[in-house]
């Protein structure tokens, strides 16, 4: 499973969003819209797309 990357993009500003979700993009390394960054496809990367799924657009890369 760890030989497969998403490709994850920050569509919504989180600006208003609660500090630990805003934590969360920063800790993936997204800091502005529409940067997009490739990830591997493994269950830690899966939980912060869980918590912050609202604000990205995720595909397979």
């Amino acid at each position: 499973m760890a030989d497969k990357m998403l490709k994850i993009t920050l569509v919504k500003s989180p600006i208003g969003a609660v500090p630990k979700n805003r934590a969360t993009i920063e800790a993936m390394g997204l800091t502005k819209l529409n940067k997009s960054i490739v990830l591997p496809d493994n269950d830690a990367t899966r939980g912060m797309i869980r918590k912050v799924g609202y604000m990205l657009k995720v595909e397979e890369a």
